[in-house]
């Protein structure tokens, strides 16, 4: 009979000195920063569903990409924007495109699963699509996490207001001339680059927890859009960080602790906000 044992490590700082481990401190630093401003419009917009379904529609580009010795973040990058931009042109309205996202997630899923039993190698990489593999970050990985970065925050400086114009009222928003549709699709078409580099942290299937439970935290805390985006990143970034180092001392597959640790701030916000409501 087995058990779960998790025994401390005394050699945990030698663990953090590694330079795997480098990398993936400055891959949480690329992530954290990206999921966290882009968590705030994706909550803001009611497109959390949307978001979570962006990283199963990578699934069958991660799977595919194996398939034909495509590195895997391009793949998913690929089908990711792909389902973004598809998604984007449904609209905001959660209404309006519900049906269709489920639809396309079912059948990308199943896709992604058809690529894996085709090659052996793409079923071995499975397990670190669907849950992550921060600790093989490499750091050719890291500097296209840096550039994206760049683009991202460049962007955002230019379609800022009209963005977020839309995400808080959208009928006043088109009222006012803003380009309703470009700014779904922009918003999509972003949310698909900041899922393809937040995967390798913890996977498709806990990509919530980086993307949108730090930016849930950080809504319960302040009301501000700026000082919310800032919290999120802070609460992502301790997140991942923290089960980094967790995970050296209590050895542990990182992207469960990561996930704990978002988790556990999400909880703790809402307990005292409910204590300061009452």
């Amino acid at each position: 009979m087995t058990g779960i044992s998790f025994s401390f490590d005394p050699d945990w700082m030698y663990t953090l000195s590694a330079p795997f481990m480098t990398n993936a401190f400055l891959a949480g630093l690329c992530i954290s920063l990206a999921a966290g401003v882009m968590g705030y419009f994706t909550i803001a917009r009611h497109s959390t569903f949307a978001a979570h379904a962006l990283a199963h529609i990578g699934l069958p580009g991660a799977t595919g990409a194996v398939l034909l010795g495509l590195p895997v973040s391009l793949g998913m990058g690929v089908f990711a924007l792909g389902g973004a931009l598809v998604i984007g042109a449904l609209g905001k309205r959660a209404t309006q495109r519900e049906i269709a996202t489920g639809t396309v997630l079912a059948f990308a899923t199943g896709l992604g699963l058809f690529f894996a039993r085709l090659s052996s190698s793409a079923s071995q990489q499975m397990q670190s699509i669907l849950f992550g593999s921060i600790l093989t970050i490499t750091t050719d990985q890291i500097l296209g996490f840096a550039v994206f970065d760049v683009i991202l925050l460049a962007v955002l400086a230019i379609v800022y207001r009209p963005l977020l114009f839309s995400s808080v009222d959208e009928q006043v928003a088109q009222a006012k001339g803003v380009p309703i549709g470009l700014m779904n699709v922009a918003f999509m078409a972003i949310m698909a680059g900041v899922i393809t580099i937040a995967v390798p942290a913890v996977g498709t299937l806990l990509i919530f927890a980086l993307v949108i439970t730090p930016a849930a935290t950080a809504n319960a805390i302040v009301a501000s859009p700026f000082k919310a985006m800032v919290i999120a990143t802070v609460l992502c970034l301790m997140s991942i960080w923290g089960g980094l180092v967790l995970s050296a001392m209590f050895p542990a597959p990182p992207s469960f602790i990561i996930v704990t640790l978002s988790t556990l701030f999400w909880a703790i916000a809402k307990g005292v906000t409910s204590l300061r409501h009452r």
